[in-house]
């Protein structure tokens, strides 16, 4: 009987016997499967059954075989009686074949098969058992080194893991030092840059005030000069007097002889004379009595009066050029250039006046309600002054009025700001300024009405003083040509027109200062410096003129100081030295405004610009487009 040759489970085209899986896993349903076969080849040598049928097969179609799982591999072993039986030489067959079913874990637990009748295989010589038995070791020792290699290599691939992890963490570590440096670096950059901002601005700081003490040093240095040539030229001047009033005294001495020796021809002569003012007396009572008769058929509102007046004023008239004598009694004190731009400003008012006439009431009103909505919104930001001046522009354009009429309007909504001042009166003036130069500077003769409307409001913005000869020429008529109004029959306080003054002559020096690029100004601070000069050597010394002055310095005081210099500084010091002393003469009544002049020479609040001077924002020399 021939042996049955066992074959791996490889496909029989391969080259290799080491190319199929050393350690196959084979099920309990392929062992069947090839112990069938087994059967199949040996065919019917054995009647007798195979031990394999004795084994239940319901165990074997559940997959489990004495407490194993089906799917678990198996190895099938030789037990040593058969290969003793393979060594011996007498015996030609093997008497039995058993089978153990055994885990990957080496366990005990088998299954013995009863022994088979059939055989399969042949008695193998001792070669080939030698052969196998090395074949098997061989076997045995590739799987170890397999299994070697791999434990080797997840060794390797574990050692790779860990050291990449170490070198993440080590990275990360890396990468989170670099950023705190970094982080430290930032913060040394930006206190160096804080350090040398605050040099530098420590610098800046300290040339400022350098440059301060040096001009404060200069102005000091020129006002001594200016103090030591003022007390030299007093000097000369009482020598003069001295001089001349020995002259006067020679000279009085021969005009009383020779009014001695006259005495007798003046007495004939008052006998004339005398008759001659009887004659003239009559004759002006006739013709006061005439005036009176044509004096009650007329009735003249103020305004005609105050034009009138102003044609009193335009008319050539006798004596000095800045004190002028009206019929009532009263005086005009003003300089001759002072005078003529007045009749200038109010011949263009005059004259734009005549042309409102034509224009319907209810349409003036309706452009002054809404040109005085605008003026009153004027705030301290360029973008407001922006939005207003060309909102007034537009307005003043408007075809439904003449543009003269329109004007005229807007000139005197600007000053009536004016005439009734609020607390933020102060806070606004100067941007009010800022759109009245602008206006100006689009729409022509805006700022000669302007000019006119500030000299009806206040007398002291030409400069001019009116000065009652005797208390009988203080009549209502009087008070009103100076600026006092009129409300009920009654002339409001004083208090009252001295507030009105100090107003308006607040927002004048404001507009006169006001400076834009690109903007030409037609009354600008030179014409500040002239009113100043016309106001000092004409002007007396009074309450309202002091309120006067004390509004103008303080809004126009600093920049005079800028444009003029020493100049300025002679001007304060005849304050000083003549105005202040002439108005203390008054009494108690200027108390409070002394104080006022003082306190500003004193503390020297010209070297302070005023508040809100300077607009919030960009300039404004590209407004209009």
């Amino acid at each position: 009987m021939g042996y049955v040759k066992l074959e791996l489970r490889c496909p029989r085209s391969s080259p290799m016997v080491s190319s199929a899986d050393p350690e196959p896993l084979w099920t309990l349903d392929n062992l069947l499967e090839e112990l069938s076969y087994l059967e199949l080849q040996l065919g019917g040598c054995d009647s007798s059954p195979s031990p394999l049928k004795n084994i239940e097969r319901k165990n074997f179609s559940e997959g489990k075989v004495i407490g194993r799982e089906s799917k678990k591999p198996f190895v099938m072993c030789v037990s040593e009686d058969d290969v003793e039986e393979f060594e011996s030489e007498d015996e030609s067959i093997t008497t039995g074949t058993r089978f153990y079913l055994s885990d990957d874990d080496g366990s005990d637990d088998e299954i013995c098969m009863a022994p088979a009748t059939s055989h399969l295989m042949e008695k193998k010589s001792l070669e080939e058992g030698i052969l196998f038995e090395l074949e098997y070791e061989h076997q045995l020792m590739v799987k170890d080194q397999l299994r070697n290699t791999l434990s080797a290599l997840e060794l390797s691939q574990k050692n790779e893991i860990e050291k990449s992890s170490i070198a993440m963490q080590r990275l990360e570590k890396y990468a989170e030092a670099r950023r705190e440096m970094d982080r430290r670096l930032d913060k040394q950059y930006q206190r160096r840059i804080a350090e040398v901002l605050d040099t530098h601005l420590s610098i800046i700081q300290r040339d400022h005030e350098q440059r301060s003490q040096i001009e404060e040093r200069r102005i000091r240095d020129d006002a001594a000069v200016e103090e030591a040539k003022r007390k030299e030229k007093a000097l000369v001047d009482e020598r003069l007097h001295q001089e001349q009033a020995r002259a006067e005294a020679e000279a009085r001495l021969n005009a009383i002889k020779q009014i001695e020796a006259q005495k007798a021809a003046l007495e004939a002569e008052k006998r004339a004379v005398k008759e001659a003012a009887e004659m003239e007396s009559r004759r002006l009572k006739e013709a006061a009595a005439a005036d009176a008769a044509k004096t009650k058929s007329e009735s003249k509102s103020t305004e005609q009066k105050k034009e009138s007046y102003a044609e009193i004023i335009e008319s050539p008239k006798q004596g000095s050029s800045n004190q002028k004598k009206l019929s009532s009694g009263i005086r005009v004190i003003a300089s001759e250039a002072a005078l003529k731009a007045e009749a200038a400003h109010l011949a263009i008012f005059n004259e734009v006046s005549e042309q409102s006439r034509v224009v319907p009431q209810k349409e003036i009103d309706r452009h002054g309600r809404q040109m005085y909505k605008y003026i009153k919104q004027i705030g301290g930001t360029v973008e407001n002054v922006r939005t207003k001046a060309h909102a007034l522009v537009q307005l003043i354009r408007d075809p439904a009025l003449p543009l003269p009429v329109s004007t005229l309007i807007f000139a005197n909504k600007v000053v009536s700001l004016s005439e009734n001042p609020t607390g933020s009166f102060d806070k606004g003036v100067f941007a009010c300024g800022w759109v009245i130069l602008l206006v100006a500077s689009q729409v022509p003769n805006v700022m000669d009405l302007v000019l006119a409307e500030f000299h009806r409001a206040c007398i002291y913005t030409i400069p001019k003083h009116l000065q009652a000869s005797d208390l009988s020429s203080q009549t209502k008529d009087y008070w009103i040509m100076v600026g006092y109004r009129e409300e009920d029959g009654k002339i409001e306080s004083t208090s009252d027109f001295l507030n009105r003054v100090e107003s308006c002559v607040k927002l004048y020096a404001a507009m006169i200062q006001t400076e834009i690029d690109g903007v030409e100004h037609p009354h600008g601070l030179k014409e500040g410096w002239a009113w100043l000069a016309m106001f000092l050597n004409h002007l007396p010394a009074n309450r309202a003129t002091a309120v006067a002055l004390e509004a103008f310095l303080k809004m126009a005081g600093f920049a005079l100081l800028r444009r003029y210099k020493s100049q300025f500084m002679k001007v304060l010091n005849l304050i000083s030295k003549r105005f202040l002393p002439a108005l203390k003469q008054r009494g108690k009544a200027v108390h409070d405004i002394v104080a006022k002049l003082e306190q500003y020479l004193d503390d020297k609040l010209y070297l302070r610009e005023p508040v809100d001077r300077h607009l919030q924002g960009s300039s404004l020399s590209k407004f209009f487009d």
